[in-house]
């Protein structure tokens, strides 16, 4: 009778364990499918999200179904299709907070364009991608028009390789081994250059992207430690080609760039309120990867400051680097 009990019992905790895991994937295709809408106005049926994320259409059709009841999307009966419910507008609302400082942050970016004339951004990552939170141009601004919500491919630009680089390598790899196997055709563009990108930050604090996302356009980025999202965010430049060819990213826009990383750092380290979501509160700990030419002093130490602890399995890299 003992054993028969003891046998039940590790037959519900296995249960159990397939049940959690089975809650995971949920939320993670329940993120899928929000992250199909890039903006406010953005309408898609259960077939073009299905399209988009790669989930079969009867998955996607529970998954917008049960949505909707929370509010996080909204059914348009006329067109058949799904939109932002008000529930993930003010999600969002409430991540967005600290309006003083995203302003003082965007001030300085205004500073950089209004010497350069290129776009210039500030963004974060998400999953395979990167996310525009501020921006600012020049108004002799050509060829890159990428606004606040834009989404840029980690693999193909130079946010996304300075973004991986500032990884600790086991992270990076863990990262970009995920990236094989879920976006294979982007692991290719960027697993050659990565090691090339870790030395260029190395040596240099920021790396560069030339022709890479489009051959009319370079790039220069410098990775963040930011202690609000506990992980890396980017500044980034995109020029026209026909005007900055490498030798002049590294001669005239990288010292700004530099500069513009080591005054946003201070800002975000010193700063009393959060930029974006609510700070953690967690004692500083110096970290040995270089960033902007000098050590960062972070308000915490996790799995992708520098490797100061094992590195997490690829699969909890969503939650471990500050991606939500």
């Amino acid at each position: 009778m003992g054993r028969r009990s003891e046998r039940l019992s590790r037959q519900g905790a296995l249960a159990g364990d397939a049940g959690e895991g089975d809650v995971i994937q949920v939320v993670s295709r329940a993120f899928d499918v929000l992250r199909c809408f890039e903006g406010h106005e953005a309408r898609l049926g259960n077939l073009e999200i299905s399209n988009r994320c790669g989930l079969p259409r009867s998955t996607v059709s529970r998954l917008t179904h049960t949505l909707t009841r929370m509010g996080q999307l909204v059914y348009l009966p006329r067109d058949q299709k799904y939109r932002i419910g008000p529930s993930a507008v003010a999600m969002s609302a409430s991540m967005m907070k600290g309006a003083q400082l995203r302003s003082m942050i965007r001030q300085r970016l205004q500073e950089v364009a209004e010497q350069l004339p290129g776009t210039v951004g500030f963004v974060v990552p998400d999953r395979f991608h990167l996310v525009y939170l501020q921006f600012a141009r020049s108004p002799s601004a050509l060829g890159l028009h990428e606004g606040t919500g834009s989404r840029i491919a980690m693999a193909s630009t130079a946010a996304g390789a300075a973004y991986t680089a500032a990884l600790s390598p086991e992270v990076g790899d863990a990262f970009i081994a995920e990236m094989e196997r879920e976006a294979p055709e982007a692991a290719k563009i960027l697993k050659p250059r990565i090691e090339a990108n870790r030395q260029s930050l190395r040596e240099r604090g920021y790396v560069v992207a030339c022709g890479l996302w489009s051959p009319h356009i370079n790039g220069l980025a410098v990775p963040i430690w930011s202690p609000q999202y506990q992980t890396f965010v980017v500044i980034t430049i995109g020029l026209l080609a026909a005007m900055y060819d490498e030798q002049r990213l590294h001669a005239e826009v990288a010292p700004l760039m530099l500069q513009l990383g080591r005054s946003l750092g201070s800002l975000m380290e010193g700063a009393e309120g959060d930029a974006f979501s609510n700070r953690i509160s967690r004692k500083p700990v110096a970290m040995a990867v270089h960033n902007n030419n000098k050590p960062i002093n972070s308000e915490g130490v996790n799995e992708l400051e520098a490797g100061t602890r094992r590195a997490r399995p690829a699969r909890s890299l969503r939650a471990g680097d500050g991606r939500r």
